[in-house]
């Protein structure tokens, strides 16, 4: 007969090896959702190159759903630190050609996005990339990007802020493609986008080597110092002020807590201006 000091000894071996498969098990599920995140939001070095410039800013596409940010629960959400939107609606705009060079290839422009979250303004060099630079200051002219939202924040691996779609889900774009310009920007060591740079979304593939050249209107800034591959033209540098409001933003998180999703905070680019410097 089985004592009770016995049964109670079995009882507790039991529960014991019942903690340690639910353990095992919740380790293997955290090992895959980390392996996932590391495919697709990615640390950009050696091996991990490819994989985010194969899938992580596939701009401007009607096939762009894996731009879509997988769905989770979020643990927490933070406080959303941004304004209500101005009232409006996203404009409708789309062209079939790139527009015809209308600025000083020789001067700076400054590109204010006044957004929900306060004013960004960014500086251009329009002689790194006058292809950018004039699109842009085409776009804004035509009052493209009012009402559009940021609707993209990646927090894990690369340190980004994600804008420039009408659509607000990754797909959008003006119509036009634009060429790739200043890759070679000396600022870009190391492969490193190192905070406060703007650089355009596209569709490269460095491993089919497919995709160059398809630069339409979506675009990044950068939080943090982030190793991304030189496929992404850099053609703005983000102000002192614009960097504390990017700053508040990147503080409020993102939608899965999982390092990469739409931000928390309400990031809507309420007006565009911008001017010679």
């Amino acid at each position: 007969m089985v004592s009770n000091d016995q049964r109670r000894r079995q009882l507790a071996r039991e529960k014991f090896l019942r903690q340690q498969q639910r353990r095992e098990t919740a380790r293997r599920k955290t090992r895959t959702r980390t392996a996932a995140i590391a495919a697709g939001v990615v640390v950009v070095v050696a091996i991990g190159a490819s994989a985010w410039a194969t899938d992580g800013f596939k701009g401007d596409s009607k096939d762009n759903a894996a731009d879509t940010p997988p769905s989770a629960t979020p643990t927490s959400k933070a406080p959303d630190p941004c304004d209500k939107p101005a009232k409006g609606k996203v404009a409708k705009l789309s062209w079939k050609k790139e527009p015809a060079m209308s600025i000083d290839k020789s001067a700076t422009y400054t590109m204010d996005l006044k957004t929900t979250c306060g004013d960004m303004p960014i500086s251009m060099d329009a002689s790194k990339a006058p292809h950018t630079v004039n699109a842009f200051n085409f776009l804004v002219g035509e009052g493209y990007f009012e009402h559009t939202k940021c609707h993209r924040l990646t927090t894990s691996g690369i340190y980004v802020l994600q804008c420039g779609d009408p659509k607000g889900d990754g797909t959008g774009g003006p119509g036009f493609t634009l060429p790739d310009e200043n890759l070679k920007d000396k600022r870009l060591k190391g492969n490193v986008y190192p905070a406060g740079t703007v650089a355009m979304a596209n569709q490269y593939n460095p491993q089919t080597k497919q995709g160059k050249h398809t630069g339409g209107s979506q675009f990044f800034l950068v939080f943090q110092d982030s190793q991304l591959p030189p496929y992404y033209t850099p053609f703005g540098t983000l102000s002192k002020d614009g960097m504390k409001v990017l700053t508040k933003i990147a503080k409020a998180g993102e939608s899965t807590g999982q390092g990469d999703g739409a931000p928390n905070a309400t990031v809507v680019i309420n007006k565009a201006t911008i001017k010679k410097s």
